[in-house]
């Protein structure tokens, strides 16, 4: 397993950065790395869902479960990566908000091999994310 972590703190209230990270079919806004979502069912704060992502346009199978103004996990079942990925909200002093993710995955089959590369990819990639999630807040 590979695990990322990645943490940025924005001026904002963590009401108004919750619905942006919990506002996942929007993900592909923030998230550069998911192209497309289409969600298959919905039950309570619980959505199973088709992702495709940018490697190879790849589909991922997803389980991703909302805890009110505290997390988005995300279980990725099937397709070339699995594990998981959760972003955890905290209020700072002043105001602010802490955004956390982590990403705890495995790469299937062969693709283990370029594990090092995909780490650092998806690393970028949260940064990026997280970065565009804090223009759009503050």
């Amino acid at each position: 397993m590979v695990t990322i972590n990645a943490s940025r703190e924005v001026s904002a209230p963590l009401d108004k950065v919750w619905n942006i990270v919990a506002d996942v079919d929007n993900e592909p806004q923030y998230w550069h790395g998911t192209k497309t979502v289409k969600n298959i069912s919905k039950s309570g704060n619980t959505i199973e869902r088709e992702v495709t992502i940018a490697f190879k346009d790849s589909k991922c199978r997803q389980t991703v479960v909302l805890d009110p103004k505290k997390s988005v996990g995300i279980t990725i079942t099937e397709g070339p990566l699995k594990g998981t990925k959760v972003v955890t909200l905290s209020p700072t002093s002043g105001n602010g908000t802490r955004i956390d993710v982590v990403w705890d995955i495995k790469l299937a089959g062969f693709l283990g091999m370029f594990t090092g590369m995909v780490k650092k990819h998806i690393a970028e990639g949260t940064e990026e994310a997280l970065e565009r999630i804090a223009k759009a807040v503050e």
